[in-house]
C-alpha cells in the first residue's frame, strides 16, 4: 500500500468538528456581508451587525489554518522518514483531494456567473473566464500570476497547498540531514524546523502584506497548530505550552493582530483541551448534526459563492428594496450552501482521489468555461 493510501480514522474529534463546522458557517456569513446586493439592504438597517461579520468573519480563515496544521502534524506522528519520490507521492495526493472539490465548484461558479449575468449587474461577479486563467486555477497559481479569481477563496486552497509543500519540503531536508538519527531526534529536528519558520512567519513574513499570496505569511497560524498538536504528545506538556504561549506574546509584542491572536488561541485550545475533547470517536445523537457539517466544511466552503449570486440575482430582481426579504435571501445562502456543500462532497470528497477522476473534473471545468466565455465572443 502506498503512502498515499494510508487510512483516515472513522472516527471524528468532537474540538475540530466544532471549530470546522464554526469557521464554516462564519465564513460564509463573512463573505455574504462582503458581496452585496443584499447586505447592502441590512446594512442600512443593521449596520452593526454587517459590520461586524466584515471585520470579525474573516478570522475563520485562522481557525481553518491551525487545523490544517495540527490534523498535518497528527498524520505525521507515526511515519517514517520519506524518500524524495514519497514526498512528491503525498503532495500529488494532497493536490488531488485539493483539486478535485474545487474543479467541481469553479465549474458551478462560472455557469451561475454567466447565467445570472445579463440581469444582474453587479461589482460581486467577476469577469467572464479566459483560459489562461482557467490554467491557473487548475494549478492553484491564480493569485501568484494576478488572474481574478473565479470564485470567492480561491486563494486558502493554493495556500493551503504551499503550506503542505513547505511542510513536506522541511521534513524530507530534515530526512537528508539526519538518516542515521533515532526516530526520536529526527522528531525533534522536525519541531525544531517547525519552530523556526513559524517564529520567522509571526514577527516578519505575517507583516509584510505583500506577501499575503504565498504560504509563507500564514505559516505563523499553521505552524502554531502544528505545535499545538506536539504539545499535547510531548512528556513534559508545561514546556509545549510555554512555547505556544511565548510565540503568541512576542508576535502581540511584534505588532498585536486579530489574526493572530484568533490563531494563538485556537492552537492553545488545541494544546490544553481535555483528551476526551480531542479523541477520535463516532459522532452520535446531538453531535451528529455536527460532525457532518465538519466533514463538507471543504466543500460548502468552495460552493457557497454561487449560492450568493444565485439568491443574489433572485431577490435583488424581486424585491431589491425589502429588509425582509434580503435578510431572508442571506439565511437562504447559508441553507442552501450546506445542502450543495453536501452533494459537492458526495461527488468529490467522499470518493477516491485518483488520477483518473481528476481528468474528469478537469474536462467539466473547462468544457464550463467554454460555455462561460460563449456569451464574451458573440
Amino acid at each position: 500500500m502506498s503512502i498515499a493510501d494510508s487510512k483516515r480514522p472513522s472516527g471524528r474529534s468532537f474540538l475540530l468538528d466544532v471549530l470546522k463546522a464554526a469557521g464554516c458557517i462564519l465564513i460564509v456569513l463573512h463573505h455574504l456581508s462582503f458581496y452585496g446586493p443584499m447586505s447592502d439592504v441590512v446594512m442600512f438597517y443593521r449596520p452593526e451587525l454587517i459590520d461586524w461579520l466584515t471585520e470579525y468573519g474573516r478570522v475563520a480563515v485562522q481557525v481553518f489554518l491551525v487545523c490544517s496544521g495540527y490534523l498535518t502534524a497528527s498524520a505525521w506522528t507515526a511515519r517514517p522518514v520519506v524518500s524524495w519520490r514519497g514526498i512528491l507521492q503525498l503532495a500529488w495526493h494532497r493536490y488531488l483531494r485539493l483539486s478535485l472539490p474545487l474543479l467541481a465548484a469553479l465549474s458551478v461558479a462560472v455557469l451561475v456567473m454567466e447565467a445570472v449575468r445579463p440581469g444582474f449587474d453587479h461589482s460581486s461577479l467577476s469577469s467572464p473566464p479566459q483560459w489562461a486563467q482557467a490554467l491557473a486555477h487548475v494549478l492553484l497559481l491564480q493569485h501568484l500570476f494576478d488572474f481574478e479569481a473565479l470564485s470567492a477563496g480561491v486563494w486558502y486552497v493554493s495556500i493551503d497547498f504551499q503550506l503542505y509543500g513547505i511542510t513536506l519540503l522541511v521534513l524530507w531536508l530534515v530526512s537528508v540531514m539526519a538518516p542515521w538519527r533515532s526516530s526520536g531526534r529526527v522528531e525533534a529536528l522536525r519541531v525544531q524546523w517547525m519552530l523556526g519558520l513559524t517564529l520567522l512567519s509571526l514577527i516578519r513574513w505575517n507583516l509584510n502584506p505583500d506577501l499575503d499570496v504565498y504560504g509563507l505569511y500564514f505559516f505563523g497560524a499553521y505552524g502554531m497548530g502544528w505545535l499545538a498538536y506536539r504539545a499535547r504528545l510531548s512528556r513534559i506538556p508545561p514546556k509545549g505550552w510555554a512555547v505556544l504561549l511565548a510565540l503568541g506574546v512576542l508576535a502581540w509584542w511584534v505588532d498585536p493582530r486579530l489574526r493572530i491572536t484568533t490563531a494563538w488561541a485556537v492552537a492553545l485550545l488545541l494544546s490544553l483541551a481535555p483528551d476526551a475533547w480531542l479523541r477520535v470517536q463516532v459522532s452520535t445523537g446531538w453531535r451528529w448534526p455536527i460532525s457532518a457539517l465538519a466533514r463538507i466544511s471543504y466543500s460548502v466552503f468552495l460552493i457557497h459563492y454561487a449560492m450568493i449570486l444565485l439568491v443574489s440575482a433572485w431577490v435583488t430582481a424581486h424585491w431589491p428594496h425589502s429588509l425582509f426579504w434580503n435578510a431572508a435571501g442571506m439565511g437562504a445562502v447559508v441553507v442552501l450552501s450546506i445542502l450543495a456543500g453536501a452533494v459537492l462532497y458526495h461527488w468529490t470528497e467522499k470518493r477516491r482521489p485518483d488520477g483518473r477522476r481528476w481528468l474528469l473534473w478537469l474536462a467539466v471545468f473547462m468544457g464550463s468555461t467554454a460555455l462561460a466565455m460563449l456569451p464574451a465572443q458573440t
